[in-house]
């Protein structure tokens, strides 16, 4: 199969920071191969309107076993794959004291935000690998979290999954850098998405006192916009790199 545009694969795409960067990626010229637990049609037919080939393949982090189905699918339909974005991921099942931390709520936000991620990226690396020609700039940018370095004690589960993330990005920036595959880690602060909003007054409060330098929240699109720049292969040299979208917030301060 002749390809004619980079191929992308979102994960989690279907709101939020995830249908940003799928946005922002089709509108610099990348096809789509989008992947969630439900399909949104809406979301589907807005990504659409950019003429770029949009595909929705329905998986589930979690479900490790499926993984490589769901690679194969993608690299039948689009014959290859150049940029993978890992953005899908969860928030603590519940959020309260380290001390009331439930074993399955630990391995519930694991199975997704590790775990999921990190085998879900083997797939695609081993396709990425047995490529027999490679047209396009590759890379692979995981969406962590400030969460990866700022602690929460009230939800130190998802503190851990992300920090695990970070330390993953690392690693695999040095395996995949002689293959000339881009690999490097995005880490959101306060982004207004349906997550945050149940606690956005609490963090309005915060904004203005000034948690955030720049005095605002940031936006899903402001996370786009980071990831597109990452996968057109300009940044190729600064493989292993980590770009904190988070308006200074992660900063240290006297």
């Amino acid at each position: 199969m002749i390809r004619q545009r980079p191929v992308a694969l979102v994960t989690g795409a279907r709101r939020g920071i995830g249908f940003a960067i799928a946005r922002a990626l089709a509108d610099k010229g990348f096809d789509l191969a989008i992947t969630d637990r439900e399909h949104d049609e809406a979301a589907m037919k807005e990504l659409r309107q950019t003429d770029r080939k949009i595909i929705f393949f329905e998986s589930d982090l979690a479900d490790i076993d499926r993984h490589e189905a769901s690679v194969a699918a993608v690299v039948c339909e689009f014959g290859g794959i150049d940029c993978l974005v890992n953005n899908a991921g969860m928030g603590s099942v519940e959020r309260d004291d380290f001390l009331k931390l439930k074993p399955e709520n630990f391995d519930t936000i694991m199975n997704v935000n590790l775990r999921g991620t990190v085998f879900f990226t083997q797939a695609v690396v081993r396709a990425m690998l047995a490529a027999a020609e490679v047209p396009f700039a590759r890379s692979i940018t995981t969406i962590s979290s400030v969460s990866s370095v700022m602690t929460s004690p009230e939800r130190l589960d998802y503190c851990i999954s992300k920090a695990g993330l970070s330390a993953f990005v690392q690693g695999l920036a040095l395996r995949l850098a002689e293959a000339r595959i881009g690999v490097f880690e995005v880490r959101p602060g306060i982004i207004r998405t349906d997550m945050t909003a149940k606690v956005a007054d609490r963090y309005d409060r915060l904004i203005e006192a000034g948690l955030v330098p720049m005095k605002r929240w940031g936006e899903a699109g402001d996370v786009g916009a980071v990831v597109a720049a990452l996968a057109g292969g300009d940044f190729i040299f600064a493989t292993g790199s980590t770009i904190h979208a988070d308006g200074g917030l992660s900063i240290a301060k006297l």
